[in-house]
């Protein structure tokens, strides 16, 4: 327990436990099972300098209760619910009872989460009875369960899907305010939006051209975008942005120069998408491709891309996986 959460604090209340604990590696993602008797795990909050290199911890019990506190009192935190913790800030789990709970620790650069967004999905567990909650938790469940036996490769596509998942319950939490959107709004937006994702590779993509296509005034577009915090063009550019970024960590797209990848996307000028990819995720898109397809390093390459989290980056609707080889490796140790 300590190694999975250093500098932790690992008590148990009656005085001993037994138990087991299990960790295997997918990609950058660590997938553990915990059995055992009633602990407590306490972590403090992490110096602001360190805190891009503390990973995202999602907590999803079979058996028994599980009280997690960031600060906030607590909550409690039952099978079928899944609860995320970031490790940067405070932290407390308890078990009263003996617990049988699956944990995926996710790298904090390999979610494109700023740390408002971050700290909207911590604010509660996502519970089974909302359509998200309902696919998180026997998903994650399986995935730790399996994660032993997957061949190279798929762990990683696995590890993709629930990262992605975890983007869009953050986009949940963070837009739930926009229940008290008009009708019109929420109908609409999703729509333009869904309009957008066809057409970036358009370079003449334009709010003209989107409000022309919905029927609608370009004023009453930059409306509906306000709900977003966020202007039509801006969203252009970051879903143009994010896309670029998925294919060029591809090992299936290595002989296409980055400019191809660019333009492919809607970016006419090379100087211009340089620019944005360095302002949006603090690298070159050069250094993102080098640093998304390294293989002989991975701790070292983890490292260097916490470095560069402080760069302001987008809520999109998927994550992107770094592309490297899988080792599953497997350790059964007395808790």
């Amino acid at each position: 327990m300590s190694r999975m959460f250093p500098s932790a604090d690992v008590s148990f209340p009656h005085g001993e436990c037994q138990g087991t604990l299990r960790l295997s590696q997918l990609g950058p993602v660590l997938a553990v099972t915990v059995r055992g008797d009633a602990m407590r795990v306490c972590r403090p909050a992490r110096p602001v300098g360190s805190r891009h290199d503390e990973p995202l911890v999602v907590v999803a019990p079979v058996e028994g209760i599980a009280v997690v506190d960031q600060g906030d009192g607590g909550t409690q935190v039952r099978p079928g619910a899944t609860a995320f913790c970031d490790m940067a800030r405070s932290i407390r789990i308890g078990f009263s009872h003996a617990h049988h709970v699956k944990f995926l620790i996710v790298p904090r650069w390999l979610l494109s989460l700023t740390e408002d967004e971050l700290r909207q999905l911590t604010t509660a567990p996502i519970h089974a009875d909302t359509p998200s909650g309902s696919l998180l938790s026997p998903l994650l469940t399986q995935l730790v369960d399996v994660a032993p036996a997957l061949p190279s490769g798929t762990g990683e596509t696995l590890v993709r899907n629930v990262v992605d998942l975890i983007s869009v319950l953050a986009g949940e939490r963070l837009h739930r305010a926009a229940d008290g959107m008009p009708e019109a709004t929420r109908h609409l937006l999703p729509r333009i939006q869904e309009h957008i994702d066809l057409h970036l590779g358009n370079p003449d993509l334009t709010p003209e051209s989107i409000a022309q296509a919905h029927h609608i005034s370009v004023r009453y577009l930059h409306k509906l975008f306000e709900h977003e915090d966020i202007t039509v063009s801006r969203w252009i550019q970051r879903r143009r942005l994010h896309e670029c970024r998925r294919e060029l960590a591809r090992r299936t797209t290595s002989s296409r120069t980055i400019s191809a990848v660019a333009r492919r996307w809607g970016f006419t000028s090379a100087a211009h998408f340089s620019r944005a990819f360095r302002m949006m995720y603090g690298m070159s898109p050069a250094e993102w491709r080098r640093l998304a397809r390294q293989n002989s390093h991975p701790q070292a390459a983890t490292r260097s891309a916490a470095e560069y989290e402080a760069a302001p980056r987008p809520l999109s609707r998927s994550s992107d996986l770094r592309q490297t080889g899988t080792g599953v490796g497997v350790g059964t140790t007395a808790a």
